[in-house]
């Protein structure tokens, strides 16, 4: 238990520290972006080599991925049902924030801190499927109702995903894995060296986007869309906890990353299509705030 309170009061500490930075002008917002973009196509394809081209596979393993597509999609159904009434804009926007999952950014320094190796293949795994979900179904809801035509880019969906390097590093060392081929030792090392930097660097990003500023006109769709995202999210995952007789760390994973923050993705996509960017950036960060505090919670009582 101290164990636990220690590493995520370490991180908690980083995010404030990256917050109170932003605060006293010594980094600005906007060198999140940087630092985002060297963990996106830097740190975090280096944890995936690391970790990805030494595991072994099983059925598992394999499940995690389909499991989290599947639940994707039916969050985007149910939150086309919850709204509606909307109008096709409103409805666009509030769709796509539901769906999607922040497993780069946030997870992934939480769990390699507590669970290291082991835990890390299972949320990539659980990333992989979580991929398509943000770069196919949140940017064609996106796309879709941005316009009246309700025009879907094909080109820009290929396009947007050929271009997610984590999401390519899962692929090709997923492939090679399960060839039986292997990466040569050099590259490992490399990698092993660079992926350490990946959980610093992530939190302290938390902390330069986090705000604790609203408008009081976002409390109705903001509180439900965190409703569906975390009523739902514990719902499952409690179910699959108790229910499904796999390893414990299937099953952490589950109750896990089901109640992960939004997706940072959707970000970009509400500055593509025009939608209302600080609604979007309010709502993520209180995702990330009601997220860090129940996975600290669902981790010490487990």
């Amino acid at each position: 238990m101290n164990t636990i309170n220690s590493q995520f009061a370490m991180s908690l500490s980083i995010i404030l520290l990256g917050y109170f930075l932003k605060k006293m002008g010594v980094l600005k917002e906007s060198d999140g972006e940087v630092i985002s973009r060297l963990i996106f196509n830097v740190t975090l394809p280096a944890i995936v080599i690391n970790v990805f081209s030494t595991m072994s596979i099983d059925k598992n393993l394999l499940l995690v991925p389909i499991i989290c597509l599947i639940y994707g999609l039916v969050m985007a159904i149910v939150a086309f049902i919850a709204f509606k009434g909307e109008s096709r804009r409103e409805k666009g926007m509030l769709t796509m924030l539901v769906p999607s999952f922040n497993v780069g950014l946030f997870a992934y320094p939480l769990v390699e801190s507590i669970w290291g190796k082991e835990g890390l293949k299972y949320f990539g795994m659980f990333d992989m499927g979580n991929s398509f979900i943000v770069f196919a179904v949140c940017y064609i809801i996106a796309s879709i109702y941005a316009s009246s035509e309700g025009e879907i880019s094909y080109k820009n969906i290929f396009s947007k995903t050929l271009h997610s390097i984590p999401f390519l590093t899962y692929i090709v060392t997923l492939s090679i894995n399960l060839l039986g081929l292997s990466i040569p030792r050099p590259i490992i090392e490399i990698t092993g060296i660079l992926s350490k930097a990946n959980m610093p660097l992530a939190l302290l990003v938390l902390g330069l986007y986090l705000s604790f500023s609203f408008k009081k006109a976002y409390l109705k769709n903001m509180a439900k869309i965190i409703a569906l995202r975390y009523l739902i999210g514990l719902g499952v995952g409690i179910l699959l906890y108790n229910l499904v007789p796999i390893d414990p760390m299937f099953k952490i994973t589950m109750l896990i990353g089901f109640i992960l923050p939004i997706s940072f993705t959707v970000i970009p996509y509400s500055v593509e299509f025009g939608y209302d960017t600080k609604f979007v950036g309010t709502v993520n960060n209180f995702t990330i705030i009601i997220s860090f505090l129940l996975m600290w919670a669902i981790i010490a009582f487990i």
